[in-house]
């Protein structure tokens, strides 16, 4: 008979334990052998461990990334600040929106001419704009903050890549 999860003993984070990995979620992490030190099988992330306060710090990323263990899973021990947070979407919005607008007063401004055969480029060029510009401020945002989604298909993108040359 299976016990409900909330029953499920929890377990203390140790060196010598297997964990998920809480960066890509797909591999899992084991100690270095003659380190303090941690490291995924699958995205091959380096770790630190801080035992007393049972979380867990990214090494070799630019971002500073950290969990913590609370005995069943690993919980994100965010440090952002909340302004800069707020201040990197601000910016995001405005690189999304303002070139796309650009295009589009433009092209009202100054309309072509409505029997031309370029009547709708203007409106192409803006509705493309926008995507492209979406697009990108995605694959930044997915970036900074390390979606695991996004970490996971990036690596196994990186496996293929590699397998095929």
């Amino acid at each position: 008979m299976k016990r409900p999860e909330h029953e499920k003993k929890t377990r203390p984070l140790r060196y010598d334990g297997t964990y998920r990995c809480p960066a890509c979620r797909h591999g899992h992490i084991a100690e270095l052998p003659l380190m303090e030190a941690m490291a995924c099988d699958f995205c091959r992330h380096i770790f630190t461990l801080n035992l007393s306060s049972q979380s867990i710090q990214v090494v070799d990323s630019s971002q500073p990334m950290s969990w913590r263990w609370n005995g069943r899973k690993w919980v994100a021990a965010y440090h952002d600040d909340q302004q800069l947070s707020v201040l990197i979407w601000i910016l995001c919005g405005g690189l999304v929106v303002f070139p796309a607008l650009i295009v589009w007063i433009a092209a009202y401004v100054f309309p072509p001419l409505p029997d031309s055969p370029w009547a709708q480029f203007s409106t192409l060029w803006a509705v493309s704009a926008f995507g492209l510009h979406l697009a990108m401020v995605g694959w930044m945002l997915a970036e900074y903050y390390q979606v695991p989604f996004y970490v996971s298909n990036k690596i196994r993108l990186q496996r293929l890549f590699r397998a095929a040359r």
